[in-house]
């Protein structure tokens, strides 16, 4: 059953048998041992795609409560409810998986110490099902209604620059100052559309699209481009706090606020919610809650938040 219901979910024999990390030719002999025995097709195949028929549409529905129901039970009466245990595989955005996710990775494994965590770090759209990917941390606009999703935190951010360059080219006083400043643009890695600049003060709110030499989708790199000096960059407060304490980054107005950026955690809504994604969930919120730059506070009435983050 549990290979059936991979193999539907991901439309594809080989994909189910890379998620379940099993031989293409195990996973084939399953399925039709499956079908010989219910004496009925449960699969369409063809060279590009599996389909389901629908006798199979109406079992895979049965397989997902009566999976749901075994897992519950196992957890009920074994070691599982108090150590989940198993393959969990995750996907988070570059930087807070470098920043954030894998230096507090020894408290997860301290407290679940059976469970095997596979972490994807990318800032590009993920297939949680035909990827085989159990959640995901993404931050930006209400995510796809498809998915489950629980806003964990807020990203605060900062506009800031490289202090030679403010030596260069001075430094702004206003938002509007910004359009004769070189700026660094951040681009969507889902949309490639260009993130717009935004400043609240004492019920103002100002949105700028700024020219700039280089744009970036990658939070990294953006981070990089504000230190080397090469304009003035608005950037996730977490990531600069230590630069800006030290001198090598300058915070410039500062007494303008910017619209911070709400980050969830997904996973598909027609799956049971297993021990293990249940606990890497709460762990993640706890993880944010934790941290006075990533708190879950109540987003502005002035807007639903961004798109993406350089973060």
């Amino acid at each position: 059953m549990e290979v059936f219901v991979r193999v539907v979910d991901t439309g594809a024999f080989t994909r189910a048998a890379e998620v379940l990390h099993m031989p293409k030719a195990t996973v084939t002999t399953l399925v039709q041992n499956l079908e010989s025995h219910l004496g009925a097709k449960l699969l369409q195949r063809t060279t590009r795609r599996v389909s389901v028929t629908p006798d199979g549409a109406a079992y895979y529905e049965r397989c997902i409560r009566i999976l749901a129901e075994v897992e519950d039970t196992e957890s009920s009466l074994g070691r599982t409810k108090s150590s989940p245990r198993g393959r969990l595989r995750v996907d988070v955005p570059v930087t807070f998986g470098r920043r954030v996710l894998v230096p507090a990775l020894p408290d997860f494994f301290a407290r679940y110490p059976e469970i095997q965590l596979e972490v994807g770090c990318s800032d590009r759209p993920v297939d949680l099902i035909e990827e085989g990917v159990d959640c995901v941390v993404r931050g930006g606009v209400q995510p796809d209604s498809s998915l489950v999703a629980r806003r964990v935190g807020m990203v605060e951010f900062v506009t800031c620059a490289a202090p030679a360059y403010l030596e260069r080219h001075g430094i702004p006083a206003h938002p509007h100052d910004l359009m004769h400043h070189r700026c660094v643009n951040y681009f969507s890695s889902k949309t490639g559309r260009i993130m717009g600049w935004d400043f609240t003060r004492d019920g103002e709110r100002i949105d700028l699209q700024l020219d700039g030499a280089v744009a970036l989708n990658d939070g990294e790199a953006y981070f990089e481009a504000g230190l080397s000096g090469l304009g003035v960059v608005q950037v996730a407060a977490f990531m600069v706090k230590d630069e800006i304490a030290s001198g090598r980054l300058a915070r410039v107005l500062a007494d303008w606020e910017i619209e911070p950026l709400p980050v969830w955690i997904m996973y598909p809504q027609n799956r049971h919610l297993s021990a293990k994604v249940r606990v890497f969930v709460e762990w993640i919120a706890d993880l944010f809650s934790a941290r006075e730059a990533l708190h879950n506070r109540p987003m502005t009435a002035h807007g639903k938040g961004r798109e993406a983050l350089p973060a």
